[in-house]
């Protein structure tokens, strides 16, 4: 090595050490990476379109259904209490089945069991208003993903297929997230890929929707095949990504381009 290429390696090394002594971080939210105007529109609850479906969800959380007649405020009461912090701790292992689930699969869990109703469809706008009503009690609180050991092989499969090329175009998640954030893409700047906002209002969807419908678009942009929807690859990818994103502050529900 010359002295040069070892002054500025030491010199990185130096910078690093300095940020994360001054308690910085080099991780930057979607948000972060939007224009004013995109971050105003989800500043202001009567301009983020995502807050009908907020609106929506707490119809939906005092509704009584199913066999059961009950609703979501018969077992949890006032969601700005027990829900606060709820959504930044999901993929979690759902007690009932022993089993990891993501925020929307541990509603329609609660669902089955608990009133005795169908499942809501995946991406349907009652599903997502629920979530996205779960998911705004955890608003400006750090991401923190449980420490279950059970979680660990889950975010392991999920760490190595962000990892892994796949698809025409021989991309894998970290070429672009990693490799490649904060340039452009067809005017548009390449997040990091921090999951800090679902659900998001995507203003390319003109609607709400889920992390696993981001994670799809995704894989369909690398021209690969998508995993059917309810893939363990999904879930994998979602608690890698949580425990990547971990310490972060939820900014739900999100507005995107």
């Amino acid at each position: 090595m010359t002295r040069l290429r070892l002054g500025l390696a030491l010199m990185a090394v130096f910078c690093a050490s300095f940020a994360l002594a001054q308690g910085g971080d080099p991780r930057r939210s979607g948000y972060q990476e939007m224009g004013p105007a995109l971050q105003k529109m989800q500043d202001d609850d009567t301009a983020n379109p995502a807050m009908l479906f907020v609106q929506s969800g707490a119809s939906a959380w005092t509704e009584k259904t199913g066999a059961a007649g009950k609703a979501c405020a018969d077992c949890h009461g006032d969601a700005t209490v027990s829900m606060r912090g709820v959504a930044a701790r999901y993929p979690a292992i759902a007690p009932s089945i022993d089993k990891p689930v993501d925020l929307e699969a541990r509603i329609n869990l609660c669902r089955t069991i608990q009133q005795e109703a169908p499942e809501l469809a995946a991406e349907s706008n009652d599903l997502l208003a629920l979530a996205a009503y779960v998911a705004i009690q955890s608003r400006g609180l750090p991401i923190v993903p449980p420490d279950d050991p059970k979680l660990t092989a889950v975010r392991s499969a999920g760490a190595e297929l962000y990892k892994s090329r796949q698809g025409q175009l021989n991309l894998s998640c970290a070429n672009c997230h990693d490799d490649n954030a904060g340039r452009k893409l067809a005017g548009a700047t390449i997040p990091q890929a921090h999951p800090t906002g679902y659900p998001i209002y995507r203003l390319e969807w003109q609607t709400l929707g889920s992390l696993r419908r981001r994670l799809r678009n995704c894989i369909v942009g690398m021209r690969a095949e998508p995993w059917h929807a309810g893939a363990p690859e999904y879930l994998a990818l979602e608690a890698y990504l949580m425990d990547r994103a971990r310490g972060m502050l939820v900014d739900a529900p999100g507005v995107r381009p």
